[in-house]
Order: C-alpha cells, then structure tokens, then sequence
C-alpha cells in the first residue's frame, strides 16, 4: 500500500497535525478556462506576501502563458511529487511535504483534479480539506462544470460531460468565493490569439466548448451559483445571530425524497433532487427500495447503484432503504410516514407498453395523491422505469437443477400411481401444479419455477393425454387444459416465490432491528471503555458477518487492535499490518472515514470509520473488506447508526468517570475543610495548656515547690504526647488514602506484638488492671507490625481516657479457623448503638467524656480500620456482657515452625 510518496514504517512518521484551528480555503471561481483564475490567485499570493505571510505555491497547473507563470516569481514553489503510473512518471500535489512545511497560506491550483492511484486521496478536493485541518489557509481554483450539482446542465449546454467533479458541500463551505469574470468575446478573443491553448487546440475548442452561445450560458450559471452562495451565506448568518428558532423553522416544512436506482439516468435525478432541496432549503432524502429480484442483479448494476448512493450521499443526502416488491406503495408508504412534500423521480420516454395497464407515475400519484411529483425525463433510456427490477435471471445451480428434475419425476411417477389407480385427469394436474409450488420453495430464481411450469405441461401431455407417449391431444378441450395449467402453475409459483421472498426480507429486517435493539441494552449494561468496545464489535460481527478489527483512543493515541474475527479460521494478522495501522491512526487524527471503498487510502484491506462525538474520535472500526463485496445501503445505515450508539455510551461514560473524579476532589476538598477546622479548633487547647504551663515554669519556677512542678511538667509531657499522637495519625491516614504505604508484611508472635504495644500506651495506664490472655504463647499472624501495634495503641488510649480508674482492660487473641481474633474488652460504660454505626468515621467523636476533658478529633478508629483493611483483615465493636465494650479484629493466622 502507497501512501503519497512513502510507506510508513513507524508511525512517528506520519504527519500529525499539533492545531486546533482550521484554515480557510478561497476558491477563485471561473464559468471557463482561459478567465484569469489562476492568475488572479498569483497576483494575490503576491500581495500577501508583501504583507508578511509565509506563502508556498503548493501546485499551480503548468499553464502555456508567460504573464501567468511570470506571477510565480519570488514565491516558494513546493517540489511537486513524483509518481511513476503505467510506465509514465506524473507529477502531483506533495501533500505530506505541504503539512510538514506548514505555511500560513499554500496555493493549490485546480480543485476538483483526481489524483493518480498511489496518492493518499483520490481528489485533490480531500487534499486541500487536510490543509485545512492543518490549519494551513488555501488558495484554490475551480470551473463551474466542476461543481457536482450542476454536472447535468453543463452537460446539457455543451455536450461534453466531465468527469472531474466536487460535491457541492465542498463549494458552500469555503470561507470566500471570488468570481473572475470576463466578457466571453475576450475570452475567445484570448482564445484566438493563443493566449489560452494553442493554435490547433484552440481551433477545435471554438469549434466546441468555446462557442459564444455556449460561453454565455455558462457565465450565467456562474453569476446564479456566486449569488446562491452569497444567500445562503446570508442565511446561515441570519440564523446565527437572530432569533435562531424562528429562523430555522422558516424553512422547516420542505422535505425532497430522490428515489434511487440503477439506471445512468439516475444521477441526474439525484443532482436535479439536490439543486430542488437547495432551493427550498429542505431536507434531502434519498430512498432505495430493495426486492425480490435485487439481489439476482449482476455486478454491473449493482456498481451503477453504489455510485448513485455515493453520488447521494456527497449532495447530502440521507439514505434510507425500504423492502418490497410493489415499489410505487413503498415509497408512497415512506413519503407518508416520513412526511415527504416532493418526490423527485426519473422517466424514460417510453412509459407505456402494451401490456402494461397503467405506468409507474400513474401508481405513485394513486398511492400518494398529496404529494408533488417532480418527473425528470431521460431521452437516452428506453427502459420502462428507473428503479431496480432487475430481470437477468441468476446462473444456474447444479443443486436447484436436481431438485426441479427430481420434483418433476416424483409428480410423473405419482401421475402413473393415480392412473393405474383410475383418478381423474385433474388430480393428475394437481399434483404437477403442487410441485410447481414445492420447486418454487427449494429453489432460488424464478426462471426454475417458469421453466418447471412448461415442463409439467409438456409430461402431463406427454404422458397422461390420449395419444399417451406423444405431444399430440384428441380431445379439443385439451389445449384449453394445457393453457389453464400453465397459468395456474405460474401464478402460484409466483406468489410462492413472492411469500418465501417476503418472508426472507422479514426475517431479515428483523433480525437487524433486533441485532439494533440487543446492541442498545448491552452498550447500557456495560460496565467501562472496554466492556462497550467489546460488545459493539461482537454485535457488528452478528450485522455483517465479517472480522471486526477496534482500537480504542486513549491518551491521544490509539491502543492495541482488538480483533473480533468472524470466524475463529480467519487469520487476522495481514489486518493488523503497519498500513494498516497507519490509515486507522489516520482516520483517528482527521475524524473522517477511510480505507476501503472509500476514496482516501483507498488501496487498504479494511474500511475504517471513526467512533466520534462531536469533533472527539474515541475510537476507530476497522471493517475487512478484503475480498468482500461492498456494504449494503441499509447495512451501511445499521452499522452508523450503531456506531453512534456506542460513542453515545463511550460519551456517558467518560462523563460519569469525569464525575467521579470530581466528586473524589469535592470529597478531597470536604475532607480538607474538615481537618482543618477540626485542626484549628482541637489543637487550641493542648497548644495553649503547653505555653500556659511553659510560661508558669519561666516566670515563677522559684516560688513553685516540687510537686507543683512536676504537675505542670505531667501536663506538658501529656500534651506534647497527644500531639505526636495526633500527627503519627494524620501521617498514617494520608499514606493510606494516597496509596503510598508501604506494608512490611511479616509472620509475628502476637505475645511480642502486645508486649511492646503496652509499653507506648497512655501513662495513665496504671489506674486500670490491663491483663493480656492469649490461647497459645506461640500464636502468630501475618502483618506489619509497626502498622498493627499503632492500632492496638489508639484501642487501649481510647480504653483508658473513657473508662474510669480501676476499670479492668483485657486484650485477648485465639484462633478461629484461617484467622486469629484479637480482642480488647473494657467493663467501662459503653457505646450507645447510635455511636457504633458511625464510630469508625473520621472525624467522628462519640458522646462520651474524657478522662482529662479534651475532645479528640476522630481520627484513632477510622485509622484503625483503613490499616486492619489494608491487611486483609476486619473490624468491629460489640457489646461487653454485663457492661463494658469489646473492639474487635482478625488477621491472617500463620504456622508456628517449631525447628526455627
């Protein structure tokens, strides 16, 4: 696969565009060649130039005339890119050194010029809309037989059709349209002094294209587009900046239906349909009705309706597909429910034959009384109507042939049974007319249910007629038998073919509205990124029966390719290849669709389409389309339409991460606030009785004796250790919330654990009778055991500041299956069941009065619990039996090994 002029190896190559802003594109805007285009565009290239803006002519059309080429002097010109097609080198727009180069503005000539295979986009129009997305402001040219709309009636006019085309969109969405305008006799008059071509092309131009008549139309038609552009410039402001509800329903009420099909003369229904919508400035819709016989239609009309649907779909139109034979009451349907105020459709100049009752409008009209019919004639067709009834019977099948010859003897060898058996004729009949039927069921085409009618005419005479063994008949009522049969036999295997095709089509739709619906429950129950990626690729697996290939976006890139095959054979590794990455991360930083069946990045073996929101891709589709035919209109449709569902969830669920996150920092801030007034509020205190005592000591230790000292010295040593208390807390907690604690996770004897925890207990331990208890001397757990005798110290200060002297404390450990239980047990008043449910809280404080009257802040038990969780273990407050409290926790229980 080429990409322009390299291959790209590693994606850091590829051009990444670092801008936000898009840049504006002016199209100079002629009725012919020869105006003053390109000219005009130099000139002003120049004058921007001398104001200071870096200007690069990224391609000007090479032009036989000097004063033109003499414009390029003193500007960059870019070295155009070399491509060798069919053994001829060609030169064309480089549009990789363009974006690498970055000018402010870039001059490239001929907008709507189809570049060579090999080339990133297959039109230059899709080259200059990248610059623009660069943010690189262009310059361009354009002839109005260029514009897509309006390809018909230049065709009209001139008699030539060109094949270089851009779609209208790309016209109306220039920032500045500016028309170089001349007389057409100077125009021929430059044509005749070989200003333009030369001498003998330009005889043969004048003879054709360059007619005055000619000239004149088209420079008309040029004046009415400028001016339309002008309008709806006016318009689209007005809805800007006025009063944008009633603007927008001011032309609200229009809603033009184009009816697709196969024809050639359909795309000039559809521009006709287009240019109809632009002026009523409606809504565009074109509509397929898929039958019977579509899908029997060879490749050749399929192609021709791809390019109409294209074709459709580049004049913005919206696509829809409908299912059933009788086209004129689907599409009458359609425009009904769909509230249709115009359809717009084609006719050849042979409407009637003589076996037709009444034509294809004349059904329409029935059906749709209200509705304004537009008729678009086309001299060159003589096909009856321009609508997809295709009647090329398929090929044949060596299975159906079988099962019709088998069928036909079954009926025969039943014929001689019922004969020998003395049944009459018509029984004989019937059963030929049931296998017509039963044929119809088991085979595909209707060229075996007709061929099956004929030939059970043919046996039946042949065999069962006087004379038998003959196809000759006695009896003078026979042929009128034979002709009744025969209609017989093609009207119900006709209407068998229609109910088994009806039904298919049934099964069909449903099973894609139900793949639809199944695809909106799962994407609301998925639970992240990864669960709706997943479910949208299994769900495009079940539409379209072919591999899906997802990246999902994620800091600013794309991830590694998630592969859903259709089948678990498929080897998925040549989808996977650097090509092909490099059009999906192409697709990712332009927003737009690319790939197969498109015409950007064309040559690649998959069809890569953007999961997008707004301008946001959040993720890319790869669809294989190696090898495979081309999507459906309505498959097409479903696939969008579920591509949309799932950004939609992708959307809500990026949301609901960005409101978790604020509401953790809301919770962070609260949490802040908190500790901060429940800080300045509580330290007040120890601080002031510090400073208060301190000063005492300073100023009066001479008249204090002994005792008073030692009391003042207790009280600072108290609070001094209540602060450290508090800050090895705040410590602890913040380590934990911001995940940054390090657990030394190690076997340790219990026994060892609390002996050294008594120790760095509160110093009024020694008015309470603490006793520890412990099932086995050698009991051991899993834990850190800085971390778990921290816990053990806040449980015991808390025992000892809201228990009265002489209350008895115990804490007691034993083994409960994998675990060990830790226990420490007051007999003080207890906590009421209110306090329990929020005593692990922080900042929380029960409603019991301390020992020395200080207030804590509530940080002891909520550390405790962040620290026993952090283990693995649990936390609890029970009641002690008669009165008292029991705190409560367990841990991993070790082995003891004996031999250590």
């Amino acid at each position: 696969m080429t990409f322009n002029q390299t291959n790209f190896d590693s994606l850091d190559e590829f051009p990444i565009p670092t801008v936000k802003r898009r840049g504006r594109l002016k199209i100079y805007f002629g009725y012919a060649a020869g105006v003053g285009k390109t000219y005009t565009m130099l000139n002003d290239a120049q004058e921007a130039l001398k104001d200071g803006i870096d200007v690069v002519a990224g391609y000007i059309e090479p032009h036989a005339r000097p004063e033109t080429m003499a414009c390029l002097e003193g500007l960059e010109v870019l070295a155009p890119l070399e491509i060798s097609y069919k053994g001829i080198t060609l030169a064309e727009f480089d549009l990789d050194r363009a974006i690498r180069r970055k000018p402010q503005l870039i001059l490239v000539d001929e907008l709507a010029h189809t570049n060579v295979e090999g080339c990133r986009h297959k039109k230059r129009y899709q080259d200059v809309d990248e610059l623009l997305q660069a943010g690189i402001d262009v310059y361009t040219t354009i002839n109005v037989q260029h514009i897509e709309s309006l390809n018909d009636v230049v065709a009209s006019i001139t008699e030539i059709s060109v094949r270089e085309r851009i779609p209208d969109s790309v016209f109306d969405s220039a920032d500045q349209i500016e028309l170089v305008d001349i007389e057409p006799d100077d125009l021929i008059d430059r044509l005749n002094k070989g200003n333009i071509y030369r001498e003998e092309q330009a005889r043969r131009a004048l003879g054709n294209f360059f007619t005055k008549e000619n000239l004149i139309a088209l420079r008309e038609i040029a004046l009415r587009r400028t001016a339309d552009k002008v309008n709806r410039t006016a318009i689209n402001n007005e809805i800007q900046n006025c009063d944008q509800a009633k603007s927008k329903t001011q032309y609200a009420n229009e809603h033009i239906l184009v009816c697709l099909s196969s024809a050639a003369s359909n795309a000039k229904v559809i521009r006709t349909a287009a240019r109809i919508a632009d002026a009523f400035h409606g809504t565009f819709t074109a509509l397929f009705v898929e039958t019977s016989e579509t899908e029997e239609s060879d490749n050749k009309n399929m192609m021709s309706l791809m390019e109409n649907l294209r074709l459709a779909e580049q004049l913005g139109a919206q696509i829809a597909t409908v299912y059933g034979d009788d086209i004129p009451a689907q599409i009458a349907e359609y425009a009904r429910s769909s509230r249709v105020s115009k359809i717009v459709m084609g006719r050849s100049a042979h409407t009637r034959k003589w076996f037709v009752k009444s034509n294809f409008v004349d059904k329409l009209t029935a059906y749709a009384p209200t509705i304004d019919i537009y008729i678009i004639p086309d001299t060159q067709s003589s096909s009856y109507i321009n609508f997809p009834k295709f009647a090329k019977p398929s090929g044949l099948s060596l299975v159906d042939t079988a099962k019709s010859v088998g069928i036909l003897v079954i009926c025969t060898l039943i014929g001689f049974l019922f004969t020998a058996l003395n049944f009459s004729i018509a029984n004989i009949i019937t059963v030929y007319i049931l296998g017509v039927q039963l044929n119809a069921i088991v085979t595909r085409g209707r060229m075996y249910s007709a061929v099956s009618s004929v030939l059970g005419v043919l046996l039946f005479n042949y065999f069962f007629t006087e004379p038998r063994f003959s196809f000759q008949a006695f009896d003078p009522g026979y042929p009128v038998t034979f002709l009744i049969m025969l209609v017989a036999s093609l009207i119900t295997s006709t209407l068998t073919k229609q109910v088994k095709e009806q039904a298919r089509q049934s099964a069909q739709k449903a099973h894609r509205t139900e793949v639809l619906l199944e695809t909106s429950r799962k994407l609301q129950q998925a639970k992240n990124q990864s669960d709706i990626l997943i479910e949208t690729a299994h769900q495009m697996v079940k539409l379209l029966g072919r591999t899906i290939i997802i990246y999902a976006a994620k800091q600013n890139t794309l991830s590694e390719p998630l592969v859903f095959p259709k089948e678990d054979s498929v080897d998925s590794q040549a989808y996977l290849a650097t090509d092909e990455r490099a059009v999906a991360e192409w697709v990712y930083m332009n927003n737009k669709h690319a790939g197969a069946t498109t015409n950007t990045l064309s040559t690649a073996k998959c069809l890569y389409l953007a999961v997008r929101s707004g301008n946001s891709v959040l993720a890319v589709a790869g669809i294989v389309m190696d090898k495979e035919s081309p999507l459906e209109a309505f498959e097409k449709s479903l696939m969008i339409a579920m591509l949309n569902e799932c950004a939609m969830a992708l959307e809500k669920e990026n949301s609901n991460e960005a409101q978790k996150q604020i509401s953790i920092q809301m919770q962070q801030e609260q949490l802040r606030a908190n500790l901060l007034r429940a800080i300045s509020h509580d330290l007040r205190t120890p601080l002031t009785s510090i400073s208060g005592n301190a000063g005492i000591l300073m100023g009066n230790s001479e008249v204090l004796n002994k005792a008073q000292k030692k009391s003042l010295y207790s009280d600072i040593y108290d609070d001094s250790m209540w602060l450290i208390n508090l800050v090895e807390n705040l410590l602890s907690i913040t380590r934990i919330d911001n995940g940054t604690l390090n657990l030394n996770m190690q076997s340790e004897l219990l026994e060892e654990v609390f002996t050294e925890a008594l120790l760095h207990i509160n110093r009024n331990s020694v008015e309470h009778k603490i006793e520890t208890v412990l099932d086995d001397e050698f009991l051991m757990a899993k834990m850190d055991s800085r971390l778990i005798i921290q816990v053990i110290i806040n449980i015991m200060d808390n025992a000892i500041k809201y228990t009265p002297p002489g209350s008895h404390i115990i804490i007691s450990a034993k083994r409960e299956k994998q675990m060990v239980l830790i226990e420490i047990s007051d007999d003080g008043p207890g906590i009421s069941d209110k306090a329990k449910s929020k005593l692990f809280e922080m900042f929380y404080t029960a409603d019991n009065i301390r020992g020395d009257g200080r207030r804590g802040l509530g940080l002891g038990l909520y550390l405790c619990k962040s620290i026993i969780n952090a283990l693995g273990g649990t936390i609890d407050i029970k009641d002690n039996i008669p009165h008292g409290t029991v705190f409560y926790f367990t841990l991993q229980a070790e082995e003891v090994n004996y031999h250590e």
